[in-house]
């Protein structure tokens, strides 16, 4: 039962979040909008029907039905179809209409407030407006990850014991007597806590990468660089040859047919190995975040083998990609392992949390950049493409073209949201037939 509640906690940590971003990211493009003069004629959280509102000045702030994004509406988003011009006459075929329709929504949100539309702003305004939404995705997620690098640190394999003598695998003696040989770590110097970063001058990242470095080097040399407390250091260590359990990847002991444990000689150092949470410095910050953008827009770019993948792994026998796309269930499902996995202490959960969050939004940043409508980077792309026009208009004397007819790709963006959501439909589905699991 305990096993369950700390499930629920963990999905209603992660919802949470997501909404408080979700909300902040409107903020982003709420305060420019208000700044700069456009009329915000409401600020929402969520789609469908609405929940609860309140309006305070011409604004109507409320929550939606359906946790799933939110908006906020600026007045006049679409220019006329000619500068000053009206709106024009109806047009047949659907796709005229999805434009006709979208001219004759902005037209009416204006009134009589034509200056304070948004298409009227100068470019670099509108570019604000909608960048704000992401930008501040990306401030979120920063803080997010100084917080967890920082004040939690990094999950980290350092040395949580060190062997004071040299003992056979199979000896039915645990303890040490003078007669023994010492163990090469203490001969060395490690210390419980180090973190092993380098083998003669080759960079480890993890336990089993300096283990099997060890393991192949009985009688010989290495120079071993280690962060203890803050500071680096080098030991220099010799392996003995010693008999030593073989294991498998999941850290068990091998049997022989007769069933008894399978033994090997390899190089012994005498370590073993703890998990612990290794605090980071600032400057590993910027860099973390980074990454993640990389990895997302790595993702982005990959995206239509990604949904094959997933599909073949939710209609098929094959398995998901641990670091491939997952849907809001997906997440929630994740946010529930790390609250319930035994083997990660309170602050291991609350770092993976805060961090799973902090990736959320740094996915919501980078996707709502992607230049397409009704995305954010859509707006963006339409407004550069505005200035780039009138750049040359001007350049060669031309007439000002006037604002880019934005409301002519509104066939782009039907297109654009029948994907996305049949996308998120197969994800999710994925996510419930053929979920990832972090822990196997």
């Amino acid at each position: 039962m305990e096993t369950v509640l700390q499930f629920i906690l963990g999905v209603l940590v992660v919802v949470v979040g997501l909404a408080v971003s979700i909300g902040l990211h409107e903020v982003g493009h709420l305060v420019p909008a208000k700044l700069f003069g456009v009329k915000v004629m409401q600020y929402m959280i969520g789609f469908g029907p609405t929940l609860f509102s309140r309006r305070r000045g011409e604004t109507e702030y409320g929550i939606k039905a359906i946790p799933m994004g939110g908006y906020i509406s600026m007045i006049g988003m679409f220019p006329p179809a000619k500068q000053g011009g009206a709106v024009r006459n109806a047009s047949t075929g659907f796709f005229n209409t999805l434009v006709q329709d979208a001219r004759e929504v902005s037209a009416e949100s204006i009134g009589n407030d034509d200056d304070r539309a948004f298409y009227r702003l100068p470019i670099w305004k509108r570019i604000i407006i909608m960048a704000g939404g992401p930008f501040m995705n990306f401030v979120i997620a920063t803080v997010i990850f100084a917080i967890v690098l920082c004040g939690f640190g990094v999950a980290k394999t350092t040395v949580g014991s060190v062997s004071q003598c040299v003992l056979p695998a199979t000896s039915e003696r645990q303890t040490c007597d003078a007669s023994d040989t010492p163990g090469p770590g203490v001969t060395a110097g490690f210390e419980e806590g180090d973190l092993i970063t380098a083998i003669n001058g080759v960079t480890v990242s993890n336990w089993d990468e300096s283990t099997s470095i060890i393991q192949k080097s009985p009688g010989k040399t290495l120079s071993v660089d280690v962060l203890r407390d803050g500071q680096q250091a080098t030991l220099t260590v010799v392996p003995l040859l010693a008999e030593r359990f073989e294991q498998d990847a999941s850290g068990n002991k091998i049997l022989d047919d007769a069933g008894q444990p399978v033994t090997q000689e390899v190089g012994f150092v005498g370590i073993g190995p703890k998990q612990e949470l290794v605090p980071q410095s600032a400057g590993a910050v910027l860099p973390f975040v980074g990454e993640n953008i990389a990895n997302v827009v790595h993702l982005i770019l990959n995206l239509p083998q990604r949904m094959v993948d997933v599909a073949n792994a939710a209609f098929g026998p094959g398995e998901r990609d641990p670091n491939g796309p997952i849907s809001v269930v997906g997440v929630g499902r994740a946010a529930g392992e790390i609250a319930s996995v035994d083997q990660f202490t309170l602050p291991s959960k609350i770092a993976s949390l805060l961090g799973l969050i902090g990736s959320l939004n740094i996915a919501l940043g980078v996707i709502n950049l992607v230049p397409l409508m009704p995305l954010d980077g859509g707006h963006i792309a339409g407004a550069l493409w505005e200035g780039i026009r009138r750049f040359f208009a001007k350049l060669f004397k031309r007439r000002d073209p006037g604002p880019v007819d934005t409301a002519k790709l509104m066939p782009l963006t039907f297109a654009v949201v029948i994907v996305l959501g049949a996308m998120s439909v197969l994800l999710m589905y994925a996510d419930i037939v053929k979920p990832i699991n972090l822990f196997g």
